[in-house]
C-alpha cells in the first residue's frame, strides 16, 4: 500500500505542476451532467488529482473510492499492486475537468461512452499488464471476447484524439494552465455564454425582482406593460401594469420617450407600493411623470390601476434626454435620475440645465416616500446635500449629469461586504465620449463643462470653481454611441464574476466589463466577447444577441441579466432577455439552490419556449444581428472532426493478471437530449446586394448588362441617409417619381421592403412624415392597392402611371424591418 500511496501523490503533484505552467490554451473543460466543472468545497480524498478543480465532489468521491475498492476486492496483492493504478486512474476521469471529451459527451444526442477515452500507449500498456480488468468495469458482455485480442481491446478503449486523450489530457500545458479562470480569446476579450430567458418582448427597457422570497421578476415595455415572470420561466398573461393609453411614445426607431422604469419598494411584502417613471403629455407639453401604484388586493400579480399617485412631474424642453431610472438606496430613499432637458450641448441658459440648481433638468434625485405625514406625495431626507441653499432645489443630490441611463446598486462582495450600497450609472455622451460614473452625495458631474474626460465647454472646463467629479471609465464613440449602465456581478452561480461590473453600448452592441484594482481604486476595463467553437456548447447555452443593448438586470439570487432587440421600435416584438453565465467554472453543485416561495396565480399562464440558438463554428458577432440559415436547423448530430490515429508502439512481453471473479455491470447515469429550435425571422439582416461593382460604382444587375435602373425598382429616401426607412420613390420611364399615400396600407409597404431586402414592413408613414419630393420629383403612383404577394408596386392595382389628386405633402414613407409581426 505504501507504493500505492506514493502512486496517488505522484499523480497529485502532476497535475499541480501543470497547472502552474504558464501558457494560455483553448481549453473546454465540461463535465458529464452538460456543465462547467468547480472547485469541490470540500478537497477529495481518492481522486486527489482534481482536488482543485474538476467534476465531483466529496461524495461522489466517496462513491468512486467505494467502486475501486469492491473491485480491488477480486485481486491479491500481486494484482492490486499490478492493475490497481489502471482501475484507480480510470474511474477518476469522471472527476477530470475534461471528462466531457474523455466519454465522449460533449453532444447530448450521441451515445456517451461506458470507459474514458484512453490514449494509444496506455491503452496497450493496461492490455499487456491487466487486459482481463476490463469486464469489471463495463456494463457490457461484450468486453469477454475482445480482451484477448489487442486491437479489438484498443479499438473499444482508445480516443482517437492525441490531445484530449488519458493521460495526454493532463500532460497538455496549453490545455492546463488556468484552467477554471475566466477564458479570453487571443485579443483579450472575455469570453461569455448566454441563456434565453424571455422573448417577444416589445423595447424592454427594465428588469426588476421583488426580493420577496418567490424569486419572480417583472419586465417593462416601453408601450406601457410591464410582465410578471416567474421562477420557472412562465409568463403570466395579465399584465403587472397596463400604462399603454398614458404613455407618450411612437413607433419610431431610437424614440426615447415612453414607459422607462419601475422599482419596487424596499420592503415590497409589507408596504406592497411600486414607482413607475414615464413620458406624458398634458395640454400638449410634454413631460416626465414619476407614480406611485399600490398593489391589488385580490391579486400579487397585478398593481391596482385605480390607484396612481403622481409624486413628480419635470416639463421636457425636447423630446429626448428623459434620463429614465428609478431606483432605492440601501438608505430607504428613493433615487431619480433625470436628463438635461434634450437637444444638444444643454442650451438651456448661461450654464445649461445640468448645472442650474434651480431646476431638476440633469440632476440625480433623492426623496423619502415613507415619511411624508404632511399629505405630501414626499418628503426631503434632511440629510440632502443643498437643503437649505438660496435657489436650489432640495430633491438635488447630485448634478451635472446629461442623460444617464440605466444605474444599480452594488450590493457588495458576500464574504467581506466591500462595495456595498455603491451606486454606479452610464452617462449618455454628447460627441466624443461615453462614461461610466460613480455617485456620490453633492457631486457634480461636469456636463455641459466636461464630455468623459475631456472639455467640451471650454469656458465652464476652465473655471476654477468647478469641482467635478470625473468617470471612473470613459470610451470614445470608435468604441460605442450610447452607453448602457449595468450591474456589478454578486450572484452565486459564477464565482469568477464576483466583482465584475458588467455594461454595454445600445448602437455597438458591444458588452464591455470592469474590474476595480483595491489597490490603487482605478477600474480595468476588458471587452466581453461570444465563445465560439466548443466554449458555449452546453444545453441551453447559446453564443449570439441582438445588437441593440437597452437594459441590464439582475435576479432576486443576484444573477445577472440584459435586455436587448433585434429591431428598436417600441411596436417590434424583438426584444429577449439574456442571462449572462461564464462556461470557464461554476459554483459547486447544491450550493446556490433555492426554493421559491409558491405564487397564487390568477389567470393563464405563457410557457416559456426558447428561440435562439448556438451558433456552431463561426465567431459570432456582438455588434451585429448573426445571419441565420436559409433551412431549418437539422437535427442531426454534427460530427466530431476526425484526428489522426495514433502509432501503436511495438509491444513488451510481459504477465498479464487475471481477476478471479467478474464484478456486476455499472449502472449508467440517464442524459437528456438537446432540442434545436429555429432562429426568429428578424435575425435575418438585409441580404448583400450580389451586384458586381463596375467602373464608378455603377453596378450591373442580372438581366440589366448597362447596369440601368429598371421599370419598378424601388427606394428609400431619407435626410439621414439610413437604408431601412424613407420616402417610397419608384423608377418608370426613365425616372424616379414618389408615390401618394392614398390608399397604401402595410400590405403595399411589405412590397416595397422585400423588393429591397427586408423581410417585412414595420411601418407605414404617411404625409410625407419622412420627407416630401421636391419640385423636380414626379409624383408617379396614386391609389395603391396591394395583396402583399406582389413583387413590385406596378403589380398592385393602382391609378394609371402619372395620374393623381395629391401633393407632394401626401409622399409615402415606409420603415423597413426583420420582424413579421412587428405591428400589432
Amino acid at each position: 500500500m505504501s507504493l500505492w500511496r506514493g502512486f496517488c501523490r505522484l499523480s497529485h503533484s502532476l497535475l499541480l505542476v501543470i497547472l502552474l505552467l504558464p501558457l494560455q490554451g483553448n481549453a473546454h473543460p465540461q463535465c458529464l451532467d452538460y456543465k462547467p466543472p468547480f472547485q469541490p468545497p470540500e478537497p477529495l480524498v481518492f481522486c486527489k488529482e482534481y482536488a482543485k478543480f474538476g467534476c465531483c465532489d466529496l461524495d461522489k468521491d466517496n462513491q468512486i473510492s467505494q467502486r475501486f475498492y469492491q473491485i480491488m476486492d477480486y485481486f491479491d496483492h500481486t494484482g492490486f499492486m499490478a492493475c490497481g493504478k489502471y482501475i484507480r486512474s480510470i474511474l477518476c476521469q469522471e472527476c477530470s475537468p475534461y471528462a466531457a471529451h474523455l466519454y465522449d459527451a460533449e453532444d447530448a444526442n450521441t451515445p456517451m461512452r461506458e470507459l474514458p477515452g484512453l490514449c494509444g500507449n496506455y491503452c496497450n500498456d493496461y492490455w499487456l499488464h491487466c487486459r482481463y480488468t476490463l469486464s469489471l468495469l463495463t456494463n457490457n458482455n461484450q468486453s469477454y471476447a475482445i480482451e484477448e485480442d489487442r486491437n479489438k481491446f484498443c479499438k473499444y478503449l482508445e480516443l482517437k484524439d492525441p490531445e484530449y486523450c488519458y493521460p495526454n489530457v493532463l500532460m497538455s500545458a496549453e490545455l492546463n494552465t488556468n484552467l477554471g479562470d475566466v477564458q479570453a480569446d487571443p485579443q483579450g476579450c472575455i469570453q461569455m455564454c448566454l441563456e434565453e430567458v424571455a422573448n417577444g418582448l416589445r423595447n424592454p427597457v427594465a428588469m426588476v425582482h421583488a426580493n420577496d422570497g418567490t424569486h419572480r421578476f417583472f419586465v417593462a415595455e416601453q408601450l406601457g406593460y410591464v410582465w410578471t415572470y416567474l421562477a420557472n420561466g412562465s409568463r403570466i398573461d395579465r399584465p403587472f401594469l397596463n400604462l399603454t393609453k398614458a404613455v407618450l411614445t411612437s413607433p419610431w426607431a431610437g424614440d426615447e420617450r415612453g414607459f422607462l422604469c419601475i422599482a419596487l419598494h424596499p420592503r415590497f411584502t409589507e408596504v406592497k407600493t411600486a414607482y413607475v417613471y414615464y413620458s406624458v403629455s398634458v395640454k400638449k407639453q410634454e413631460k416626465i411623470r414619476i407614480s406611485e401604484f399600490t398593489l391589488s388586493e385580490s391579486d400579487v400579480n397585478i398593481l391596482d390601476h385605480s390607484s396612481e399617485r403622481t409624486l413628480l412631474e419635470v416639463d421636457e424642453p425636447a423630446s429626448n434626454h428623459n434620463g429614465g431610472q428609478l431606483q432605492f438606496g440601501l438608505d430607504g430613499y428613493l433615487y431619480i435620475f433625470i436628463g438635461d432637458g434634450g437637444r444638444a450641448g444643454d442650451p438651456f441658459g448661461k450654464f445649461g440645465n445640468s448645472q442650474n440648481k434651480s431646476t431638476l433638468l440633469g440632476k440625480v434625485l433623492r426623496i423619502d416616500v415613507d415619511n411624508n405625514d404632511s399629505g405630501a406625495p414626499y418628503s426631503i431626507p434632511p440629510d440632502n446635500p443643498f437643503v437649505g441653499e438660496k435657489d436650489t432645489k432640495p430633491e438635488i443630490y447630485a448634478y451635472g449629469v446629461r442623460n444617464m441611463w440605466r444605474c444599480s446598486i452594488d450590493r457588495g462582495d458576500s464574504i467581506t461586504g466591500q462595495g456595498r450600497g455603491r451606486m454606479l450609472c452610464g452617462d449618455v455622451g454628447q460627441n466624443k465620449y461615453e462614461e461610466v460614473d460613480l455617485i456620490e452625495k453633492g457631486g457634480n458631474y461636469g456636463w455641459r463643462a466636461k464630455e468623459g474626460f475631456s472639455c467640451y465647454d471650454r469656458k465652464l472646463c476652465f473655471n476654477s470653481s468647478l469641482n467635478d467629479i470625473l468617470p471612473i471609465f470613459a470610451y470614445p464613440h470608435k468604441i460605442g454611441k450610447s452607453v448602457t449602465g449595468g450591474y456589478i456581478y454578486r450572484g452565486c452561480q459564477m464565482p469568477n464574476l464576483n466583482g465584475l461590473y458588467i455594461f454595454g453600448d445600445f448602437m455597438s452592441g458591444r458588452l464591455m466589463s470592469l474590474r476595480e484594482n483595491p489597490d490603487t481604486g482605478k477600474w480595468n476595463y476588458k471587452e466581453i466577447c461570444m465563445g465560439n467553437d466548443k466554449t458555449c456548447n452546453f444545453p441551453k447555452l447559446i453564443n449570439s444577441y441582438y445588437k441593440y443593448i437597452i437594459s441590464f438586470g439582475e435576479d432576486e439570487a443576484g444573477e445577472l441579466y440584459f435586455l436587448a432587440t433585434g429591431a428598436a421600435s417600441a411596436t417590434a416584438k424583438a426584444g429577449v432577455v439574456y442571462k449572462i453565465v461564464d462556461p470557464s467554472r461554476r459554483a459547486p453543485p447544491g450550493k446556490c439552490s433555492y426554493k421559491p416561495i409558491p405564487v397564487s396565480v390568477k389567470g393563464k399562464l405563457v410557457h416559456f419556449n426558447p428561440k435562439e440558438e448556438f451558433v456552431i463554428n463561426k465567431k459570432p458577432s456582438t455588434t451585429a444581428i448573426p445571419k441565420p440559415k436559409p433551412t431549418k436547423p437539422s437535427t442531426t448530430p454534427i460530427p466530431r472532426p476526425r484526428v489522426p490515429q495514433m502509432t501503436t508502439p511495438r509491444l513488451r512481453t510481459t504477465t498479464t493478471v487475471r481477476p478471479t471473479s467478474r464484478y456486476p455491470p455499472s449502472t449508467l447515469w440517464p442524459r437528456p437530449r438537446l432540442v434545436t429550435t429555429p432562429r426568429p425571422t428578424y435575425w435575418t439582416p438585409a441580404p448583400k446586394s450580389t451586384a458586381k461593382t463596375r467602373g464608378r460604382g455603377k453596378s450591373r444587375r442580372k438581366g440589366d448588362r448597362r447596369g440601368r435602373s429598371r421599370a419598378g425598382m424601388v427606394r428609400l429616401v431619407s435626410a439621414d441617409g439610413r437604408k431601412d426607412r424613407g420616402r417610397v420613390e419608384i423608377f418608370f420611364h426613365g425616372e424616379w417619381g414618389t408615390v401618394c399615400d392614398d390608399m397604401f396600407n402595410m400590405k403595399a409597404a411589405d412590397v416595397v421592403c422585400r423588393q429591397l431586402g427586408f423581410l417585412a414592413a414595420v411601418q407605414v408613414s404617411k404625409r410625407a412624415e419622412l420627407g416630401a419630393g421636391g419640385v423636380r420629383v414626379s409624383i408617379l403612383l396614386d391609389d395603391v392597392e396591394c395583396e402583399g404577394t406582389e413583387k413590385t408596386l406596378l403589380q398592385c392595382k393602382h391609378a394609371k402611371i402619372g395620374k393623381h389628386n395629391c401633393s407632394h405633402d401626401e409622399d409615402v414613407g415606409v420603415i423597413c424591418g426583420f420582424d413579421e409581426h412587428a405591428v400589432e
